[in-house]
């Protein structure tokens, strides 16, 4: 019934001949539904129905900005997606599900037989493939949850997910070319999308997949396919966190007049206000160079509003400063000592290609803390134990002694410990040896869950090989005075499914940057000799 016509003075009763008024046709111009099969649960556009215009009434002036803010048009939101999700997906992450927004999510039944012949070990991947079973019973456990309408991937308390979950409950008739064998599991998952594009219509039908061949005969089949891209921090590693920032050429005339600076012992502390400051994060190291004007190198120990404050570094390039015998060659690695001698400063990250000194300077702080300094009881020493080729089986002995084969890099970098000590001769070098060997402990990272580190100086070697699961599960072991060092070249990654943008060392740079007891800086340059330098450009 449409509404009587608006009374034209206050108070004024309405006519019974005000209420006879006929109904206003309705609008031609009508969006039309689209029809999606129910086997996929679209989510069809909301219809837009041009509603009746409404009653004009006089509004003050001031308002109309106002009123014209409020009458935006209501977006147009499209088809969703529909994700058919291959079994490496759920092997890499078991919270994949949760993990698709307002879109649906499809598994198809060889996808279960799969998960179920996985998930047998103790591997991580076993672990994965528990947990995601666990995850489906959860989800499928729910009251009230029909599984042939699909099951909402939000009952379980993960509200970012707006989708519905289905399972492969009919046989799917799909037509694929007499070049695949049928029986193989990825092609029967190739069918699948292929008969779900044709039922689904004009719906879009996407193969998730980590596998490349698989993802290159989904296309050359037509079919559409995506890698899982949840898993990376970063699209690109050149956009990792480099922990240094290099102050631009007009610094001291823009910034000059408003600099303050003190002195407190050593080091020099400047307070800077300006346009620079935005950009900077704490525990950041700032550095001008220019022709003709003093060199200055800093870090960023306190931002506040638009005002940060620098403190100057300790010069380790100085034989004065040298660690153990060893001083630092280049800009990066002084400031990397910086961190590694700051007691601080709870977590280091440590990047760059081989022979920038990584394992050298964490060994050196960590031997002048632990036996000079007394500032930690022990070193421990660990790494992810992934070949570069072919693996040489079972190892006998104790857990240091299967550890060894590993902990090449570390008994090379303790021979050049061993002989900074020129004075000492033979015996006192030998003696020194012994003692340096009995306070660095070899442990296998398979053992590492459960243990709690008190007062220790934790070094994580080759941490690109890590998953961020893994790498969460070590520093976690932290416990109160200790330190973690965490080491790697993320160019150089050897377990499967891991890219540079995946890492668990690239999780943990993009994570921990800006927190006060943290910090990172990536090592430019190679200082082992000049045959790796070169081979590390050239080939």
């Amino acid at each position: 019934m449409p509404l009587p016509t608006a009374p034209t003075k206050r108070a004024a009763l309405l006519s019974m001949k005000e209420y006879d008024v006929p109904a206003r046709p309705k609008s031609k111009t009508q969006s039309p539904k689209v029809a999606v099969p129910a086997v996929a649960d679209a989510k069809p556009a909301p219809e837009t129905v041009n509603p009746q215009p409404p009653i004009q009434r006089p509004e003050p002036a001031k308002q109309g900005k106002a009123a014209a803010k409020r009458a935006r048009p209501l977006k147009q939101t499209g088809l969703t997606k529909l994700f058919v999700l291959d079994t490496n997906v759920l092997l890499h992450d078991p919270t994949c599900l949760f993990r698709f927004e307002e879109h649906d999510v499809f598994l198809p039944m060889i996808v279960l037989e799969e998960l179920d012949a996985h998930k047998k070990g103790m591997t991580e991947v076993a672990r994965n493939g528990r947990q995601t079973s666990r995850t489906l019973d959860a989800l499928a456990g729910q009251l009230s949850s029909d599984i042939s309408q699909g099951l909402p991937l939000n009952t379980t308390g993960h509200v970012e997910a707006g989708g519905k979950l289905f399972f492969q409950t009919q046989l799917l008739h799909y037509a694929l070319p007499d070049s695949l064998p049928q029986g193989k599991a990825d092609n029967q998952i190739l069918g699948v999308v292929e008969a779900l594009k044709q039922q689904c219509a004009p719906r879009e039908v996407v193969l998730v997949s980590k596998d490349i061949n698989m993802r290159v005969k989904a296309r050359a089949l037509g079919l559409s396919s995506e890698d899982y891209q949840n898993d990376k921090t970063l699209e690109d590693g050149d956009l990792l966190y480099s922990g240094a920032y290099a102050l631009p050429a007009d610094f001291w005339g823009t910034h000059g007049k408003a600099v303050e600076s003190w002195q407190q012992g050593a080091q020099t502390f400047y307070r800077v206000t300006g346009p620079v400051v935005p950009k900077l994060l704490i525990n950041q190291f700032v550095y001008f160079e220019a022709p003709g004007e003093p060199s200055m190198y800093a870090k960023v120990i306190e931002i506040r509003n638009k005002t940060a404050v620098f403190k100057t570094l300790r010069d380790f390039t100085h034989l004065k400063n040298a660690i153990w015998g060893i001083t630092t060659r280049n800009r990066e690695q002084n400031f990397a000592m910086n961190l590694l001698m700051d007691p601080e400063v709870d977590f280091v990250t440590l990047t760059g290609t081989a022979g920038t000194g990584k394992t050298l300077m964490a060994l050196a702080s960590g031997l002048t803390q632990v036996l000079d300094e007394r500032r930690y009881t022990e070193i421990i020493v660990t790494r992810a134990t992934v070949s570069v080729g072919e693996d040489i089986g079972f190892l006998p002995g104790t857990e240091e002694e299967k550890m060894g084969p590993w902990m090449g890099a570390l008994d090379d970098n303790l021979e050049v410990l061993g002989k900074t000590d020129t004075a000492a001769g033979e015996w006192g070098r030998a003696a020194t040896n012994e003692l340096i060997r009995s306070r660095i402990k070899i442990k296998s990272m398979n053992f590492m869950r459960g243990r709690t580190f008190l007062n220790k100086y934790v070094i994580i070697d080759e941490a690109q090989n890590l998953t961020p699961k893994q790498m969460k599960t070590l520093i976690t072991r932290a416990g109160p005075g200790t330190k973690i060092i965490c080491m790697g070249n993320i160019a150089q990654i050897d377990t499967p499914y891991l890219t540079e943008g995946s890492s668990g060392l690239t999780y943990a740079v993009d994570k921990f940057k800006g927190w006060p007891h943290s910090g990172h800086i990536t090592l430019a340059r190679g200082e082992r000799s000049r045959l790796a330098d070169f081979a590390s450009e050239i080939l």
